[in-house]
């Protein structure tokens, strides 16, 4: 059985003795703030900026975003009214755990190459998220990417706990380690390099899930950014956190919201809960941010899968927690994969290209555990080298188009 299934088998056996013991009244839940009343979802805002985050059935809001940024875009760029702007390359980051060394390789070795643009729009979900806001300021900070990919292990990203936190806590780790991570690398000077950047018409958002709502939530971290203070800065870590948030295994995070004068907290985790990787939602067509606003341009979307396309092979236990591990992992696998279809078709609407690539299996190494530096190691060189080579793409999801270019 491999190292992945058992770490699998540990989070199902932790959600099934949770949901025991709840129904038994073995524990009491743990204090918290009332959630935000349904509704007034769509109105909760954090730490006083409007624009800080939206959700997917907001689209009116979202392309009002899209059309400020496309205005200072072209203000930035000295691009008169009615111009055509430079062709937007946007990236796409999926979750996958310490498969996000593979993504961190990738972007290191492109910029090896010579020819890795900067992307109007960066979109990160779960360890797609730590990698986004390296991926978005470039390759000046390829450095950071790969330190935090490639000298890190367990005791950076979490501490168990013991294996009653199944019924008296919220997961069963403590992610203390991953933030002071995060917090390491997601300063002031970064945050600053951000805002400029947003002040440019170019955009970094990260997905959680209201785990009350049951809805994703998209951070607007420019526009947080912008802000400028220490609770913007402490937002923005715990964003990054709570999107890596692993139900059962890691602990959701808490988010004090307001709404209608009244004091709330919404209870977030893993942005992968809704998707694994998403561009805009489907609700919303970039073409009409680009009508309103006066200006046309070509659009590059690239998609980056931190994992494989298929499932790996085991040799599953005849068990309740070896089946419901192994089932649960490959209907995660395959909603991924669904995210690519949804992806190509949100890109054949807008008539931009599309750009896919993910572990292949000429990929073999050992991995012994979660976070193991040696596999992760291996990961990134593995995606550095292809990347540096020259990265063949993929220019359509698997079965819309023979595979390899």
């Amino acid at each position: 059985m491999s190292v992945r299934i058992a770490s699998q088998k540990r989070v199902v056996a932790a959600a099934v003795v949770a949901a025991c013991a709840f129904l038994l009244s073995a524990c009491s839940s743990m204090d918290r703030r009332a959630a935000v009343p349904p509704e007034l979802r769509r109105e909760a805002t954090v730490i006083g900026v409007p624009n800080a985050r939206f959700f997917p059935d907001q689209p009116a809001l979202l392309i009002a975003e899209q059309k400020a940024a496309l205005i200072r875009e072209a203000r930035h760029l000295g691009a008169k009214p009615g111009a055509t702007l430079p062709t937007a390359h946007i990236l796409s980051l999926s979750g996958g755990g310490d498969d996000g060394a593979f993504g961190a390789g990738l972007l290191v070795g492109w910029t090896a190459h010579g020819d890795r643009p900067s992307f109007k729009l960066v979109t990160g979900v779960s360890t797609g998220s730590l990698i986004a806001p390296f991926a978005f300021l470039g390759a000046a900070y390829d450095a950071e990417l790969t330190d935090v990919y490639t000298n890190i292990d367990q005791a950076k990203v979490f501490e168990k706990r013991f294996v009653t936190a199944a019924l008296t806590d919220d997961a069963m780790a403590d992610t203390s380690p991953l933030y002071a991570t995060i917090s390491q690398h997601i300063n002031e000077r970064l945050m600053a390099r951000i805002a400029e950047e947003y002040e440019k018409g170019r955009l970094l958002v990260l997905q959680t899930t209201d785990l009350d709502a049951g809805r994703a939530v998209l951070w607007n971290i420019g526009a947080i950014a912008k802000a400028g203070t220490p609770e913007a800065l402490s937002l923005i870590r715990h964003i990054m956190l709570a999107s890596a948030a692993i139900p059962a295994a890691f602990p959701p995070v808490l988010f004090d919201v307001e709404a209608r004068g009244a004091s709330y907290q919404e209870l977030h985790v893993d942005g992968g809960a809704v998707s694994q990787a998403f561009l805009v939602p489907p609700s919303v067509d970039p073409r009409i941010a680009q009508a309103q606003a006066g200006y046309s341009r070509k659009v590059a979307a690239y998609v980056i899968r931190n994992g494989r396309l298929f499932p790996e092979w085991t040799d599953v236990e005849r068990e309740t927690m070896a089946i419901g591990a192994k089932g649960v992992s490959t209907m995660i696998n395959y909603n991924g994969v669904g995210d690519f279809y949804r992806i190509y078709m949100e890109t054949r609407r807008a008539n931009a290209s599309f750009n896919l690539a993910y572990i292949g299996e000429d990929f073999q190494a050992d991995h012994k555990d979660q976070f193991d530096p040696l596999y992760m190691r291996a990961l990134y060189r593995y995606a550095f080298d292809k990347a540096a080579k020259g990265y063949p793409w993929q220019g359509a999801p698997p079965g819309f188009a023979p595979s390899g270019r």
